[in-house]
């Protein structure tokens, strides 16, 4: 009996059926080792060790591994066919040699681009050896960024505070929107005039034409720049008369595009679904393990990690076959079609995105998948048949038209394509974000018969005024396009990136377009002054070109981690030098239409508007940067600092408080105000006046006399406890709503709970809070984020917001959530996967807590989302190099 590893449960199950009794098929869940989020995990001083670590969950899957191990004939790893299957590979096989279980079994490596029996039995004919440069490329990669991450984060929290990571690829991510936002900050709107002419043929039919020259010289786009030279030029053609100069059709091809690689799955899914780039990664990673198919699993799609855009020979041949078979012999072109990337650094390692089995049609599989599965496994299936489909056959129309009045002479240009012939438009067409033009067919629509020499009726002139527009905001689609034209991350690490971005609140996403937060701005603006080699485009695209050399054997991954090194420690140890002023005064300078906005007065943005004299000026906080005046503490001024910062920056520039009313018991005034943390209702002057912050959700605009005495009576007392005689009180701390009695908390569903709970109910959430026991003792259950509804076996499920990210709750099973999974976007379906999971490794009265009955499919904990090679930057202690005392620490297998 052979053991096989592959990296999830629902491959092992499909994988074990393809195999039979001779083989025994576990799951890794991903990643067994990790580097552990501390400083210290990676010696630059000791040629760059690594300390890996198991956490508990691992070391428990890797036991059950080891003991398969130790009673079977040899091992097969079949994790992944990309780099970071490799590494996984390579992870499980140095645990394994260090429990000392291989003895001298037998060990291979086999990778299936696709999860069918075919695919998988073919692999296993096909052994070979872990792929040394590639598991050297992943440690290098890993080592970077982690060594990026502990170290550049560490500084910026001590001269920007309330900046929380930086990462190799995440900040330079995180620059190309900072840099786009301030284009459009810079962009000045300029004036200009289209026009265009209405005319009719002597058979009737009416046509539009556009003005393209006028007295004989030729009109640039957008050259009419004001409504006086476009008055003289509608003067001209108003009485004109029209004479068609010649009219020429030119037939031409248009191609397909190849089949999918990961990002451009990620920007077709964003332009037509509205899927995000995680979303997208999620539905394909279904698709790819396997889905149910009339009592077979069976993957639907090839990997969905890849940068090639070659489909394998026998795919193209089949492709072709249904072409044939479904659009006619017509549509098949004559030769296969090649393609390859134009991608900078692209490996084209695997194949591209493409079905299994093009015979296996939409239609025959859509009562097998769910929505989001059908629509993607729709947009592959399609565009992989289009990529060996004939080409389009287009007649393209363009029409020159004289206009001639009084002597004076003007230019028009009508244009207008035809589809001869649909080709692979019968199939899939392209679709485009930001305005472009899409593949599907010309926009200037088609032109009624038009003959060379004829004289054209004049209906009407148009003259239209427009104004430009500044460059569009990135999308993630194309946010994803770009990096990857720059060479800037992988496949694997788009999506990641990402979430990381939102995670760390650096952007916002609002109508599908990525908007940096004030919070992200300061950090990029602090590393192009300050570490401007390290968010350089060039600089990462370079340094991704010498990972993929290691991992083809041309480079020494440690001799890149030491020229790596030399000059971003000493970059780290000249931070050590730099003053908080020299920080303030370069993001003054850098920042300066986000911090100091026009005014509509014209005055110099700079001057405080309450002291008239004081200069304002970025200032930082322990919980981040804000507005404030020189003059300080003669003058109090401050203000949020916000990517918003425009009106409501100037409606507070005054920072005069607003009137609510008196306090009815101590005939003190309530007033409204902004403060460096936002706005906040307070009672009276002075120091010893009481404040009250804005609970989340509630608006200045919101807040009136009652909602703010409401506020400052906080904490609230509800009653005594029956049991212990001590009062139970209710209010607002830093996470949320609570209770509090006898020391401990109790977390509140909303905000409302706490000026509307009673006494029965504040002790039965207490006596729930106590019978989870001590590991929640610190503050109690986190409010539910949302509700996604009742469990098949009854009980609400809820998305809470953890300690340690967000999770599904279900009684007493709370399962967290995939890495780069959002709240906002967990469905019923994947929370009760993801409770099915947890509750079968739960224990119970007399054995294991079984997973809910109706729950039947499993997934991986660690979805293959999480492959990110961004470091998830904790707190360490800042320490530019690692101490050698760290070495003294006893490694983790």
């Amino acid at each position: 009996m052979n053991v096989v590893v592959v990296e999830s449960p629902a491959k092992a199950k499909t994988i074990n059926k393809y195999l039979g009794p001779g083989y025994k098929v576990l799951a890794s869940f991903g990643h067994v080792r990790d580097l552990p989020a501390k400083d210290g995990s990676v010696l630059p001083d000791e040629d760059f060790e690594m300390l890996w670590e198991v956490d508990s969950a691992s070391a428990k899957r890797m036991k059950d591994i080891a003991d398969a191990v130790k009673d079977s004939d040899g091992l097969i790893l079949a994790t992944d066919p990309d780099r970071e299957g490799e590494a996984i590979s390579w992870h499980v096989l140095d645990v394994l040699k260090k429990k000392r279980v291989l003895g001298d079994k037998p060990v291979q490596r086999v990778v299936f681009n696709a999860i069918t029996k075919s695919a998988v039995l073919e692999a296993m004919k096909n052994p070979r050896d872990i792929d040394t440069p590639l598991v050297d490329a992943y440690l290098a990669r890993r080592a970077l960024d982690y060594l990026v991450g502990f170290n550049l984060s560490p500084v910026l929290w001590r001269k920007l505070p309330g900046a929380r990571s930086a990462g190799r690829v995440q900040s330079v991510a995180l620059r190309l929107v900072c840099d786009r936002e301030s284009e459009i900050e810079r962009f000045v709107s300029e004036e200009y005039w289209n026009i265009s002419a209405l005319l009719k043929t002597p058979r009737g039919d009416e046509f539009e034409a556009r003005l393209v020259s006028a007295e004989g010289k030729r009109l640039a786009p957008r050259a009419v720049g004001n409504g006086e030279e476009a008055n003289s030029l509608r003067t001209l053609l108003d009485g004109a008369s029209y004479r068609v100069e010649s009219v020429e059709a030119k037939p031409t091809k248009r191609n397909p595009s190849p089949p999918f690689t990961t990002s451009t799955l990620q920007q077709a899914a964003s332009s037509k679904l509205g899927f995000s780039a995680s979303r997208t990664m999620q539905v394909a990673q279904r698709l790819y393990e396997g889905i149910d198919i009339g009592g077979e699993t069976v993957g639907l799609i090839t990997y969905m990690r890849t940068d090639g855009v070659q489909m394998a020979p026998e795919a193209i041949d089949a492709a072709r076959k249904a072409v044939g078979e479904q659009f006619g012999a017509r549509y098949v072109p004559e030769k296969a079609r090649i393609y390859s990337t134009k991608a900078k650094n692209a490996q084209e390692a695997h194949e591209a995105i493409r079905p299994t089995s093009f015979d296996r049609t939409p239609d025959q599989v859509k009562r097998y998948l769910d929505p989001d599965q059908l629509k993607l496994y729709d947009l592959v299936w399609k565009r992989g048949i289009a990529s060996q489909m004939a080409s389009a056959e287009i007649e393209r129309t363009t029409v020159e038209i004289e206009a001639e009045n009084g002597g004076r002479k003007a230019g028009l240009r009508a244009t207008g394509s035809v589809i001869r012939f649909d080709g692979f438009i019968a199939a899939y067409t392209d679709q485009k974000e930001d305005g472009e033009q899409s593949d599907d067919g010309d926009d200037d629509g088609r032109l009624p018969e038009i003959n060379a020499q004829e004289k054209l009726a004049k209906q009407k002139v148009n003259a239209t005024q427009h104004f430009t527009e500044p460059p569009p905001r990135y999308s993630e689609a194309s946010l994803i396009k770009k990096m990857e034209e720059l060479g800037i991350g992988r496949p694997s690490t788009y999506a990641a990136t990402l979430a990381t971005l939102r995670d760390r609140e650096y952007i916002v996403i609002d109508k599908r377009k990525l908007i940096p937060e004030a919070k992200g701005r300061l950090v990029t603006a602090f590393l192009e002054s300050f570490f401007t080699r390290y968010v350089e485009y060039d600089f990462t695209a370079d340094l991704e070109e010498k990972l993929d050399k290691i991992s083809a054997g041309e480079l020494d991954w440690k001799q890149v981690l030491r020229d790596f090194w030399k000059d971003f420690f000493a970059q780290i140890e000249d931070t050590k030098e730099l003053r908080v002023t020299n920080v303030l005064d370069a993001l003054n300078e850098e920042l300066a239409p986000l911090v100091f906005p026009k005014r509509d007065d014209g005055s110099d943005p700079r001057i405080c508007q309450v002291c008239g004299t004081g200069k304002l000026s970025l200032k930082l906080g322990k919980f981040g940067a804000f507005v404030g005046c020189s003059n300080y503490p003669e003058c109090n001024f401050t203000r949020q600092l916000s990517a918003d910062n425009g009106s409501d920056a100037e409606a507070a520039a005054s920072n005069e408080p607003q009137s609510l009313g008196k306090d009815p018991h101590t005939g003190e005034e309530i007033t409204l105000r902004s403060g460096r943390f936002g706005p906040y209702v307070q009672r009276g002057d002075g120091k010893e006046a009481k404040r009250s912050s804005l609970p989340k959700g509630w608006t200045p605009a919101s807040i009136d006399h009652e909602k703010a005495l409401a506020l400052l009576s906080l904490p609230r007392d509800i009653g005594q406890h029956p049991e212990s005689g001590k009062m139970i009180s209710a209010g607002l701390g830093r996470y949320g709503p609570f209770l509090l009695h006898d020391g401990g908390y109790a977390n509140l569903e909303t905000v409302e709970d706490v000026f509307s709970i009673g006494l029965n109910r504040a002790v039965t959430v207490i006596a729930d809070k106590a019978s989870k026991g001590p590991g929640g003792r610190a503050r109690g259950t986190p409010a539910a984020l949302k509700t996604l509804g009742d469990h098949p076996d009854g009980g609400p499920i809820t998305v809470r917001d953890g300690k340690y990210g967000p999770y599904v709750n279900w009684g007493k099973v709370n399962a967290t959530l995939p890495k780069g999974k959002a709240a906002d976007s967990v469905t019923m379906e994947e929370a009760l996967v993801l409770i099915a999971e947890k509750a079968g490794k739960m224990p119970a009265k007399g054995g294991k807590a079984k997973a809910p009955a109706k729950a039947k499919t499993t997934k991986a904990a660690k979805s293959s989302e999480t492959k990110s090679d961004e470091t998830k930057a904790a707190k360490p202690k800042a320490k530019a190099a690692a101490k050698p005392k760290a070495a003294a620490k006893a490694k983790k297998a």
